[in-house]
């Protein structure tokens, strides 16, 4: 039987259908999304698509994309968006090396209006499209999607500001699956949004206020007016707060409801004096029951649908931020001073269990990375010892603060930095790829990345008694499967350690590298040479009384990072080296490459990059003058299983 998902390759595919067609179409949806995301192994973002099946079926049928711009925030939300606009035929490559991006990408479609992995930025990016549009004499909508976790970042609320300033003709959808959905608030909201937007009621607003300000008092009488309605009509909806941004508000409506959420989308589009806002209520993992039961675990996983694990299997390897959070845990049970900060990320950086047990010491500030950073600052003021669990990429967002808040003041906040170095499935908006750099060039600033597992837990232990800023980085994933239950130690600050000696070589590596360099060094000592193998445990300050003597007692130095090589770890050697006229040593700096890395395995991304065993081994034989190794393709298939 022909579904009719089959039948819709483009957005105008969807103005022919029926309701009751669009009533199945978005069923069809549904189960297209469960498939793909359990096909592509559970990588996909699911809950949050099902929410927004027919919300994206609505925009589709009522505005043109790719002339009118519909912008997503976040954008792992966009699942549908990308069915409905020609992509359904590579969903399946989602996430997948050299497949579909997870997220909006300018580069994968036309109707993909702003490319964006980072909440909070769509009402910015439309409010510049609107005013672009207006300059150059155009009439399309722009059209910003926003879930109601962006709306806590504050950049959502400087642009609503803006945007209210300006009166500038854009429309906000408010998707707020925060709650369930009432009849009862549904029912009054429609009597209401009926009325505010029937033009016969607009425009006798319009003229029975210029006639009342004519007559004697008539301005003061027509303001008094307008105030006691609202705060009649704010009863009903919660209006008052949007407009006070400037903006028209509407809601709040079923956002499942298609009849409903078109016939208000239509009314809206008539409505273009000003900024609109429209408040719609979703269930996240709606229409698959198991989903909307568990939204955080059909969060990126159909797991409903896992086969239970064979008992007599080992168990897996923690994730490093497993291991990251039970070290959390212990470190506030054993020290009063500690507190964990994290920005909506309690899931992501396994601190969910330990906000759980210890409410009033981990803090989930939601999406506000610079304020996470400036309110563990204020903490660290009065004697706390804070925690800022943020992932590399998000930290970004919080640079002005960790200057200006943490290093001008010299306050001991250790920032624990998840996913730094290659991410994987979520590619290129969330590679943490210059937190070294960024990081580096900071006064007081301690930067350390574990070799392991147990060290993680002893650098975390070790900076948390530091007392100036401290940023851990640690890879997603698993590690080398240390022991995770010995007590934790603390660590000289700046020591590096000697894994392995040779007289040819010195690999020289900071974090995630140290374990393929202790293989490659298999490697070359299979062919004759000696490599010392160095895990450096800390970007800054260097350990320098190892590395110069290394430089001159060995062949030369090659150094690894998951960093871009400006303003990295191998640079920051290099300039040690230069100031000791060693410059000539140093003669291989292995880094994440001067490019925008995309979605795909960890390993993939090692090898091209160089960045594996055989690539720091092929790198030291070039070092010592041998043939050199073939620079690998930084666009070629290569078929290695996931890190």
């Amino acid at each position: 039987m022909t579904r009719i998902l089959d039948r819709v390759d483009s957005p105008a595919d969807l103005r022919s259908l029926s309701h009751g067609e669009l009533q199945e179409l978005a069923g069809e949806v549904r189960d297209f999304l469960v498939e793909t995301v359990h096909c592509i192994g559970d990588g996909g973002h699911l809950a949050s698509n099902l929410g927004v099946v027919e919300l994206s079926i609505a925009l589709h049928r009522l505005f043109d994309s790719p002339h009118d711009k519909i912008l997503w925030d976040v954008s792992h939300q966009i699942y549908v968006h990308k069915i409905l606009t020609g992509r359904k035929g590579q969903m399946d490559t989602i996430r997948q090396y050299q497949g579909l991006s997870g997220f909006a990408d300018r580069n994968e479609s036309e109707h993909d209006a702003f490319g964006a992995g980072h909440a909070g930025t769509a009402i910015s990016a439309a409010v510049g499209m609107a005013v672009a549009r207006d300059l150059k004499g155009e009439h399309n909508y722009v059209v910003a999607v926003v879930g109601d976790g962006a709306m806590t970042a504050g950049m959502s609320l400087e642009a609503m500001n803006h945007a209210g300033h300006l009166q500038e003709d854009v429309i906000v959808i408010l998707n707020d699956n925060a709650m369930s959905i009432s009849p009862n608030v549904g029912a009054m909201s429609r009597n209401v949004n009926k009325l505010r937007i029937d033009p016969l009621y607009r425009n006798a607003k319009r003229e029975i206020g210029s006639m009342v300000e004519h007559l004697p008092l008539g301005r003061q009488m027509w303001e008094g007016a307008k105030r006691v309605k609202a705060s009649m009509r704010d009863l009903l909806v919660p209006a008052r707060f949007w407009e006070q941004f400037g903006f028209e508000y509407y809601g709040p409506i079923d956002g499942h409801d298609i009849g409903e959420l078109e016939a208000v989308l239509a009314a809206i589009k008539k409505v273009r004096t000003k900024p609109v806002l429209l408040h719609i209520l979703t269930e996240k993992g709606h229409g698959i029951p198991e989903a909307a039961a568990d939204p955080i675990k059909s969060h990126s996983g159909t797991y409903w649908m896992k086969k239970p694990a064979d008992p007599a299997a080992p168990s897996p390897k923690p994730t490093y931020s497993q291991v990251f959070a039970q070290a959390t845990q212990e470190l506030i049970e054993q020290d009063p001073r500690v507190v964990a900060v994290t920005a909506a990320m309690l899931e992501g950086t396994g601190l969910a269990p330990v906000h759980r047990k210890h409410p009033d010491r981990v803090f989930d500030v939601g999406i506000a990375e610079q304020h996470a950073v400036t309110f563990a600052a204020g903490m660290a003021t009065q004697g706390m010892r804070p925690i800022a669990a943020i992932y590399s990429t998000f930290l970004q967002r919080g640079f002005d603060s960790i200057v200006h808040d943490v290093v001008v003041q010299n306050l001991p906040v250790v920032f624990a930095m998840d996913r730094a170095g290659y991410v994987g499935d979520d590619g290129k908006t969330h590679q943490g790829f210059i937190d070294i750099s960024y990081l580096r060039c900071l006064p007081n600033m301690v930067i350390a990345a574990p070799k392991d597992e147990t060290e993680m837990r002893d650098l975390l232990y070790t900076g948390v008694n530091h007392a100036g800023p401290f940023a851990l980085r640690f890879p997603r994933g698993t590690g080398a499967g240390a022991p995770t239950d010995l007590p934790m130690k603390a660590l000289p600050i700046g020591q590096a350690e000697v894994l392995r000696e040779g007289r040819d070589i010195t690999l020289l590596a900071f974090g995630t590298p140290v374990p393929e360099c202790l293989q490659a060094a298999r490697i070359l000592e299979d062919t004759g040479i000696e490599a010392t193998v160095v895990n450096a445990r800390f970007a800054k300050p260097l350990d320098e009384e190892l590395i110069l003597r290394l430089a001159r007692e060995t062949g030369g130095i090659v150094t690894a990072e998951e960093n871009v090589r400006a303003g990295g770890f191998g640079e920051g050697v290099l300039a040690l080296l230069a100031e000791h006229g060693l410059g000539d040593r140093l003669l291989g700096i292995l880094a994440m490459p001067d490019a925008i890395v995309d979605h795909g395995p960890q390993a993939t991304f090692r090898h091209l990059h160089g960045l594996d065993a055989a690539g720091i081994a092929g790198r030291s034989r070039e070092v010592l003058g041998e043939a050199p190794a073939a620079a690998p393709s930084f666009t070629a298939p290569v078929e290695l299983a996931p890190a």
